[in-house]
């Protein structure tokens, strides 16, 4: 499995996000709403963060663990709310990466209030086929179909 998801460890972060963020200011860290998907041979991380200056978006892989961290300021700060429903303050969201991906050649943009993340899988952890040599009369003939790149070969 490339990419590691903990149901109850996402239900307990929302879970205490949300009582949080009653008793905490708008300096503490959200949570943010993604998508994620796998698409061919990368994932694919889409995440809301509408209103957030790209220039506060920071992105970081520490051993397994992508961090995304960005920040959204209201303004002007001085101004009397007649209503204020968005939330104001640091967003961030980790996820744990698993083997088998390429975590150098992570690509991210932000286009109309979405971040955007492209991981690729690493070539050793791409499907391949593998052919069978089967031996009759002492000759050898290999089977399994047409090679894929990185095809392996079993003797």
């Amino acid at each position: 499995m490339a990419l590691t998801f903990d149901p109850f460890r996402e239900m307990d972060r929302l879970a205490s996000q949300l009582i949080g963020a009653t008793t905490t200011s708008t300096r503490a860290p959200r949570w943010m709403p993604m998508d994620l998907y796998r698409s061919g041979d990368h994932f694919v991380m889409n995440v809301d963060l509408p209103g957030v200056d790209p220039g506060s978006i920071d992105l970081q892989v520490d051993g397994n663990t992508l961090t995304v961290r960005a920040e959204r300021t209201l303004h002007p700060e001085d101004a009397q709310w007649l209503a204020q429903e968005r939330p104001a303050g640091t967003f961030m969201r980790q996820l744990n990466l698993g083997d088998g991906l390429d975590i150098d050649n992570i690509h991210a943009s932000y286009e109309h209030g979405v971040l955007s993340l492209t991981i690729p899988v690493a070539e050793q952890a791409k499907p391949r086929r593998i052919a069978v040599d089967v031996k009759k009369d002492g000759a050898s003939e290999a089977v399994g179909g047409a090679p894929l790149q990185g095809e392996v070969t079993a003797g």
